[in-house]
């Protein structure tokens, strides 16, 4: 199996927080208006693990969610060149990482978040993906499979 590639996928907790994608199982990560997003949703593969981030309200890193499928056109956008992925939840932080904490982090200061904060999909290097779990006080199952029902739900978009 390929080794996993790992992403930070941004939300609004009132769109589409973290405790719905752990209620549904699934979902199309649909919505991505950025063409540099969208070309990092098109590199996404499934297996790829994604730092959940709640955006505008919470700011902070919530979860850790799982790419479930290859990356196909946007449904929410027929006819334009869009791309979604469907993800699923893997685990919940124990302890949310603010994106305060992250700021005063020296070890973070090439975090994506902070150095491409506009965008809602970013790829983020794996030691910063295992910092940011450790400061979460989290650990991944033994397997980083989501737990998934069957049909993916679409998601609110951002």
């Amino acid at each position: 199996m390929a080794t996993p590639r790992y992403w930070l996928i941004k939300s609004e907790p009132s769109v589409y927080a973290y405790a719905k994608l752990e209620e549904d199982g699934r979902t199309e990560w649909t919505g991505v208006r950025n063409f540099e997003a969208r070309n990092n949703l098109r590199a996404m593969t499934p297996g790829d693990l994604c730092l959940y981030y709640h955006s505008n309200e919470d700011k902070a890193v919530v979860g850790v969610a799982c790419v479930l499928s290859k990356p196909g056109p946007d449904p929410t956008a027929p006819g334009e060149d869009w791309a979604s992925v469907d993800v699923g939840p893997v685990v919940a932080f124990t302890t949310p990482v603010t994106l305060a904490t992250i700021k005063a982090t020296p070890a973070l200061k090439d975090f994506p978040l902070l150095t491409r904060s506009r965008l809602s999909v970013t790829p983020t290097p794996v030691e910063h993906f295992e910092l940011v779990l450790k400061m979460g006080k989290t650990k991944l199952p033994k397997t980083a499979a989501a737990k998934t029902k069957p049909k993916a739900k679409p998601r609110a978009r951002p």
